[in-house]
């Protein structure tokens, strides 16, 4: 009769469950993966895989009894970094949904205004607009794949311990807020500058030739100024889009 004992089961178990709680917590917090068009037993398939597929690369696991206070917070430790890997690529995204956000209201597009389910807030047209691009360019550019390698090496950077604050103290995720307004407006900057040059001149022409209606006619000029530069800038997303993605990921690693 074949027999084995709790911490042989545990020594077995140990170097897939760790990294599939952290693969597991990942896909409910990075976008593109996190989508509710994913069902909840494809992400817990694909996480699993992922998890016994990275054996080959996965440092040695410590062998943790689950009735333990030890397993508690370990299990606590692996959610933390998941999720926190998936914010730091939401940011990306947020940043450049919020250069759309400042493009639009630049335009005169404030009011055209839709409910976005994601984050339950008012988001103008250029804002989904952008958003939706970054999501195909992505998926284009294997991001999905880069961020589950990222995850995968984050276990050489940040073991299993039982200590999740030891990773919050190693990556300040506090200071990410920063990144977003950084990144929006550089991306944002070039369309901003042209809208501003256009309200300067119809500025100056209001001022000149008085009974000329600079709100009838300003209204579709910068409307069109807009859409013009943003279809010579968006050629050009793909550089800082791509930059700040392996720049929050390289925290990870």
């Amino acid at each position: 009769m074949i027999g084995f004992t709790d911490q042989q089961l545990m020594a077995w178990l140990s170097p897939v469950l760790w990294p599939f709680l952290r693969v597991l917590a990942l896909f409910t917090s990075a976008p593109v993966l996190s989508m509710r068009a994913i069902p909840v037993r494809v992400k817990i398939a694909l996480a699993f895989f992922v998890a016994l597929a990275s054996q080959v690369s996965m440092p040695a696991m410590p062998v943790i009894a689950l009735d333990s206070a030890t397993a508690w917070a370990t299990v606590v430790q692996q959610v933390v970094i998941g999720l926190a890997i998936g914010f730091a690529v939401r940011l990306v995204f947020a940043a450049v949904e919020f250069a759309g956000e400042l493009v639009g209201l630049q335009m005169g597009l404030g009011f055209a205004a839709f409910f976005d389910p994601t984050t339950g807030g008012q988001t103008n047209a250029v804002s989904r607009f952008f958003g939706a691009t970054v999501t195909l360019l992505f998926v284009v550019i294997n991001g999905h794949l880069v961020l589950i390698a990222a995850t995968i090496q984050s276990f050489h950077a940040f073991p299993v311990g039982p200590d999740p604050l030891a990773f919050l103290a190693a990556v300040p995720l506090h200071t990410f807020g920063a990144e977003i307004f950084k990144l929006g407006l550089w991306i944002a900057l070039p369309i901003l500058a042209m809208l501003l040059f256009v309200n300067l001149v119809l500025g100056v022409v209001s001022r000149v030739a008085q009974q000329f209606n600079v709100f009838a006619v300003g209204f579709p000029i910068t409307i069109g100024v807009g859409l013009v530069g943003i279809v010579l800038t968006l050629p050009l997303l793909e550089p800082p889009f791509t930059m700040a993605l392996e720049q929050m990921l390289a925290r990870f690693q």
